[in-house]
């Protein structure tokens, strides 16, 4: 994600005169989720807002967290997200259906998708305009991966005599269930990060990264923005951060039944609280 906070290229003092400079982030994600995945060539639309995800997700904010150090123009950065979300059977769609399966309504997830996101990385502050009374603008350059692991489960009511083992579908107790083994792969990254500093208290910054590239996945994209407060205390800030996240995918891979893909959009609000020193 690339929370602001510790300050490229901005010096705290002391003996050391370019030390460096850590901002660790805890932050909650809103998840809203649009698109399709595909388990064992069972492809089912998506369209769920928060809300209805909560209503059947194990875990819906999950563990989020994120990690920055600089020193200089240049800094390191990592960002985690883990969530399990599950889908009622009003927000998934059955795209290729085969007679005999229908989209469950008796389960208690249509479709399930867990996954797993870390973003490690590198940054650069290629420019910066300071201004008065503290107030500065500076752009950094970011080059990573991005690393995913996914798992999805599509979950169907079996009405009719269906020979499950050429779908490499299990079937128990008049349901049947479509599972992908786990998905993972790793997408370069690269991309632009806009930093305006108000006060020593108050940043905006805006960040935009795209990827894949035939890779790991075909297409990958990210857009954030975020406003933080912070409250300086001896040698430490404590700040608070309110932004939207926006991050999309497009992978397949296999064939036949084997053919798995995620091709989703993953938005919403976040909030955030970091310590920085």
């Amino acid at each position: 994600m690339v929370f602001p906070g510790s300050g490229l290229a901005q010096s705290s003092g002391g003996a050391d005169p370019d030390p460096w400079r850590v901002n660790a982030v805890l932050y909650g994600w809103a998840i809203n989720i649009s698109g399709n995945v595909t388990a064992r060539n069972q492809t089912l639309d998506t369209n769920a807002s928060t809300l209805d995800l909560l209503q059947k997700s194990n875990s819906l904010t999950g563990f989020m967290g994120y990690f920055e150090a600089d020193k200089g123009r240049a800094g390191l950065y990592a960002d985690l997200v883990y969530a399990n979300l599950g889908f009622g059977a009003d927000h998934v769609g059955y795209r290729n259906p085969i007679f005999g399966l229908k989209i469950t309504t008796t389960a208690s997830a249509a479709l399930t998708y867990q996954l797993f996101i870390a973003d490690v990385g590198g940054l650069y502050e290629i420019v910066r305009w300071p201004g008065a009374d503290g107030s500065s603008t500076a752009i950094d350059g970011l080059l990573g991966f991005r690393y995913w692991n996914n798992s999805i489960a599509a979950t169907f009511d079996a009405t009719a005599n269906i020979n499950f083992s050429n779908l490499h579908i299990e079937r128990s107790f008049g349901l049947a269930v479509a599972r992908s083994d786990v998905v993972q792969w790793v997408d370069p990254v690269f991309g632009l990060r806009l930093r305006h500093r108000f006060t020593p208290n108050q940043e905006i910054f805006v960040r935009g990264d795209i990827g894949g590239f035939g890779l790991g996945s075909q297409f990958t994209w990210q857009a954030v923005a975020a406003y933080s407060y912070a409250w300086q205390f001896t040698g430490y800030q404590i700040a608070a951060a309110v932004g939207f996240r926006a991050l999309g995918v497009n992978y397949t891979s296999g064939s036949g039944v084997d053919t798995v893909g995620i091709n989703e959009v993953l938005y919403g609000p976040v909030i955030g609280a970091s310590f920085r020193f």
